[in-house]
């Protein structure tokens, strides 16, 4: 198998360059590191979270919504990946079916309406 710069080095390495793709703004690199770092450890949603992120903001809004979709599904709390979803849905014309993940994440978040 050829290793590349995107997967050469270990899981924290392949981590924090990731992040400073992320921070220099170029979310497609990030992804690519990403996606092989999320298939070699699954279980963490610190990876997956980023990688939906990083999708998100290089409009691949399926590929987005898919990670997001697995984090909620194993953390229905997770209050970030609700937002995220619900924004994901938003941006593909999918608004009633954000809403409710919008909703979720402003209740885990602790921002209820005054009434």
């Amino acid at each position: 198998m050829e290793m590349t710069y995107y997967d050469h080095g270990t899981p924290a390495e392949r981590w924090e360059r990731a992040q400073m793709f992320f921070d220099a703004k170029d979310y497609a690199a990030a992804a690519r590191v990403l996606g092989g770092l999320v298939e070699e450890v699954p279980e963490q949603t610190g990876p997956r979270l980023l990688l939906a992120r990083a999708y998100y903001h290089s409009a691949q809004l399926r590929r987005a919504e898919s990670e997001l979709r697995v984090i909620v599904e194993r953390d229905p709390v997770e209050h970030y990946a609700r937002l995220m979803l619900g924004r994901t849905l938003q941006r593909q014309a999918r608004h009633e079916e954000a809403e409710s993940h919008l909703r979720i994440a402003s209740a885990l978040a602790g921002d209820f309406e005054q009434v």
